[in-house]
């Protein structure tokens, strides 16, 4: 076994202080309550291929009611090659579990950086075509999906989708980093518009859904950081302010908890970014998680607590042989 030393060891010990406390902060839980497992922004090289290939065995070992993977699953100075997207699709079917992937910038909107570059635009439709079949997930035991790609005027939009758990409303929205794919061809800048269309109705129908039915919280999923602490000038924030504004004033009409999931900047956190625009003050019932990424090779666990007045707990799982092999 490889001893940790240096930042690599202090490191590890810290992630693994975290995962205690955080456990430790959950009180008592009942086994029979749903889980489920988070993770996103990897692999991102063939070193750490195997890492990935154990983590998904690791999900497997776990009786989860679904994982979902926010995006980024190659480096942006990876070549965007047919084969990549075909191993991935292979590796997200070795899942036990059903898997359900929200799509990156790495996976298109950034294809035009590596030295052999692709089209964004043809990216996109090469990934809508092979990683979200028609009304399911990916995995071995898929689960039911309803899509925005069966709405008329947004059919081309099958990466948007919605299910439901123990009252809880989950929702995955296409909003990537890289400035969510906007400020560089005037082709692709259409597309984002339509594409923000598409995420605004989704969005507003989402929270719809949850006060007609009463469900007791919601989950969004999305790839990109936000940007919660720029301002809405900043040219790399400006692609992610129609996001955010349409969700400040879904969450104005909502006081359940909802919590945003995203990637992008390899940066595991759970806080409360959001504020109101006109007040400055928290919007107190919204929570922020970003799962890891390389070269953390973890993934997170969250359980749907029947008497939790904020309804989820969290659990980081740590896997002590990817930090090994740091």
């Amino acid at each position: 076994m490889k001893i940790l030393s240096g930042p690599v060891k202090s490191h590890y010990f810290l992630l693994k202080l975290a995962s205690l406390l955080m456990v430790l902060s959950m009180g008592c839980q009942n086994s029979n309550e749903p889980s489920f497992g988070l993770i996103g922004d990897l692999p991102y090289s063939k070193s750490e291929e195997q890492g990935f290939e154990d983590l998904i065995k690791n999900l497997n070992k776990q009786k989860l009611s679904f994982v979902v993977h926010v995006g980024d699953f190659k480096s942006q100075n990876q070549p965007c090659h047919d084969d990549v997207y075909q191993l991935r699709l292979k590796q997200f079917h070795q899942s036990s579990n059903p898997l359900i992937f929200v799509p990156g910038d790495n996976e298109w909107t950034d294809c035009h950086k590596p030295e052999i570059s692709y089209s964004p635009l043809e990216r996109l439709e090469l990934l809508r075509k092979l990683f979200f079949p028609r009304g399911q997930s990916l995995g071995k035991t898929p689960l039911l999906l309803k899509r925005q790609s069966t709405e008329k005027h947004f059919s081309d939009y099958k990466e948007n989708s919605r299910w439901s758990l123990s009252k809880v409303l989950f929702v995955t929205l296409h909003v990537v980093g890289s400035n969510n794919g906007f400020g560089r061809t005037p082709e692709e800048d259409q597309s984002f518009l339509q594409r923000q269309t598409a995420n605004q109705k989704w969005l507003e129908q989402a929270f719809d859904d949850a006060k007609d039915k009463q469900y007791r919280a919601l989950m969004l999923f999305i790839h990109g950081n936000p940007k919660f602490d720029l301002s809405s000038d900043d040219p790399s924030s400006q692609g992610f302010e129609g996001f955010l504004r349409n969700l400040e004033t879904q969450m104005s009409e909502f006081d359940k908890p909802v919590v945003l999931v995203h990637g992008d900047t390899h940066y595991f956190r759970i806080d409360k970014p959001l504020r109101a625009t006109d007040t400055k003050r928290r919007i107190i019932n919204l929570t922020r998680v970003e799962t890891f990424g390389v070269p953390d090779i973890h993934w997170l666990k969250v359980t749907i607590q029947s008497t939790n007045p904020n309804v989820f707990s969290f659990e980081p799982v740590l896997l002590e042989n990817a930090v090994e092999k740091l």
